[in-house]
């Protein structure tokens, strides 16, 4: 098995594969009846953004699937890699946080027998977003689980989980990987030309999707172009506060273009649920007057994931920002090392002339400021004004 499989997508992560590997093979010799060396009930996958944290889950649950360990071309294989297996629970929480209520569901979910003999498997991708009164029936249910269920938690960091259910936990350390991993992962699977594909993989600082995405999509490079013009366009407080507009209105249109197919798509088929269109005399109404309280779940459901996507939106480019003021830094002091921004070099240098490392290292401070109170819940607008405001000072 070593060498092929399932585990071969996981760019960059050579170490993480060798151990989910063994414990695939621990869990394969757990099922045979012997000690199953290396497996372990619950595992949290951490790494930055775009280190691959749910494609190793995923890639693993695969492997315990798999009869051949993750050979990557079997029905068991494909079916996880396409969502469609019976015994993997996907979580995906859409909105700000993860409450209680949803735990317990999933916890009643995940304690049934597998349906294929072999494990039920729960992959919770951003678990970091459970509540603390979820955190702690998760808790619960990790301290307690059934024989063949086996849960996958993916987190940015080992410290954004409650200390006792990271501690009950394998942790599994993802890195970045290489601007030359990336890059070779989309010339040689996504047939991108060589050049685009290391302008991709070095913009993207790492992060494969996002490098697909530059690479594939002009209007994701647009987008970046935007984001990147902004250090030169604050010459005035009036160019701040457009630059803070703009930034969160691109940031707004991309989430309802994001979430606005999806909207309705759930709205109908929940209205199909509760009798729309069915004929009968008093039948529709009624169930549609039932279902009210169901379609309020959802809007708010809907709203929740709207402001998500379009945080997330801003906190990307955001870190667009903050790779640009790195590379300025790096011009500064005359550091020998690869620019993610290598392509803005003339703006990277003229930034570099007329401020100093501190007035840099100042800029940075101010735009992870501008995450954290994003992520307080901070209003958006006033937050990125506050930023912009800050990065036009000298």
């Amino acid at each position: 098995m070593d060498g092929v499989g399932v585990f071969d997508d996981l760019v960059g992560q050579e170490r993480a594969a060798r151990t989910l590997r063994r414990a695939a093979d621990g869990a394969a010799e757990l099922l045979a009846g012997g000690a199953g060396t290396g497996m372990t009930h619950a595992w949290l996958f951490t790494g930055p953004p775009g280190s691959g944290r749910e494609e190793a889950a995923r890639a693993f649950a695969a492997a315990l699937f798999c009869p051949d360990r993750g050979c990557g071309h079997c029905d068991m294989c494909h079916q996880v890699m396409i969502g469609s297996h019976p015994d993997l629970e996907t979580v995906r929480p859409q909105g700000l946080s993860y409450g209680i209520k949803d735990t317990r569901q999933l916890i009643l979910r995940a304690a049934g027998a597998p349906t294929l003999g072999r494990w039920r498997v729960v992959l919770f991708e951003d678990a970091d977003r459970a509540t603390e009164g979820a955190s702690n029936a998760l808790l619960k249910a990790i301290e307690e689980p059934p024989p063949r269920t086996v849960w996958l938690l993916c987190a940015p960091s080992p410290d954004d989980m409650m200390i006792t259910i990271r501690s009950r936990c394998r942790v599994v350390t993802l890195v970045t990987p290489t601007a030359a991993a990336v890059a070779h992962v989309l010339a040689t699977r996504e047939n991108v030309p060589p050049d685009m594909a290391a302008f991709a993989a070095r913009a993207a600082q790492g992060h494969l999707d996002r490098a697909r995405r530059l690479a594939m999509d002009a209007e994701a490079r647009g987008r970046r172009e935007a984001v990147l013009s902004i250090p030169a366009s604050l010459t005035g407080v009036g160019e701040c506060v457009t630059a803070a507009e703009r930034l969160v209105k691109t940031a707004e249109d991309e989430a309802a273009a994001v979430t606005s197919e999806l909207n309705e798509s759930e709205i109908t088929e929940l209205r199909k649920v509760y009798g729309e269109g069915s004929t009968g005399k008093g039948l529709s109404r009624g169930l549609i007057r039932g279902g009210a309280g169901a379609l309020k779940e959802l809007e708010d459901r809907q709203k929740s994931r709207a402001t998500r996507t379009k945080r997330d939106v801003i906190d990307a480019a955001l870190l667009d920002l903050v790779a640009f003021y790195r590379d300025v830094l790096s011009v500064q002091f005359g550091a020998a090392v690869e620019l993610a921004n290598e392509d803005r070099r003339a703006d990277l240098e003229t930034v570099a002339r007329s401020s100093t490392p501190e007035d840099t290292l100042r800029r940075i401070d101010a735009i992870m400021l501008c995450r954290r109170r994003l992520a307080a819940n901070v209003n958006p607008q006033m937050a990125v004004e506050a930023m912009t405001l800050s990065l036009r000072k000298p």
